[in-house]
């Protein structure tokens, strides 16, 4: 991990529908915070600010989110579409700024590929699967591109959220 690149402005991606998660989903690193495995992507997980902090696999840097880069500097990693397709996965790999690690918070709250109006980040519809963790247990769900003007709302629109 890279600590010179750990900044204050830290921020959680949020989906705003709660679902059958009271504490809410993020979009958050396969495996357990610091023991995050990054080469396994991403999911949408239970928020962790209820815990008074934002946890490392699921803080992405505030300022560079307006830049497009969704990056995630305790891991040091930027979040990258896997293809320009239905359902393509959402990796983490070293920043290159290349167009598929472009992403654009709209002013709808949806996080679209860049230069792709039909591509949105959403959570799966899938009835979400208990974590290892929490009380009550953490919950936890796919993460996927969505073609945007097929995919309900309710899955695919976020806000940033960062503790005060």
């Amino acid at each position: 991990m890279h600590q010179s690149a750990w900044s204050a402005d830290l921020v959680e991606l949020q989906l705003r529908e709660r679902l059958d998660e009271a504490r809410g989903f993020c979009i958050d690193i396969r495996g357990h915070k610091k023991r995050a495995k990054v080469r396994q992507g991403l999911q949408a997980h239970s928020c962790y600010s209820y815990q008074g902090e934002i946890g490392v696999d699921q803080a992405f840097d505030g300022k560079l989110l307006e830049q497009g880069s969704f990056f995630m500097p305790a891991f040091d990693v930027c979040m990258e579409a896997e293809g320009r397709f239905e359902n393509a996965k959402l990796t983490l790999k070293q920043c290159a700024g290349h167009d598929f690690q472009k992403f654009k918070l709209t002013q709808a709250n949806q996080i679209k590929l860049s230069g792709d109006r039909d591509f949105c980040v959403a959570i799966g519809e899938e009835k979400s699967r208990k974590g290892g963790g929490g009380n009550p247990p953490h919950l936890m769900r796919s993460l996927m591109l969505r073609d945007c003007s097929k995919v309900d709302a309710k899955y695919s629109t976020w806000k940033v959220y960062e503790l005060q």
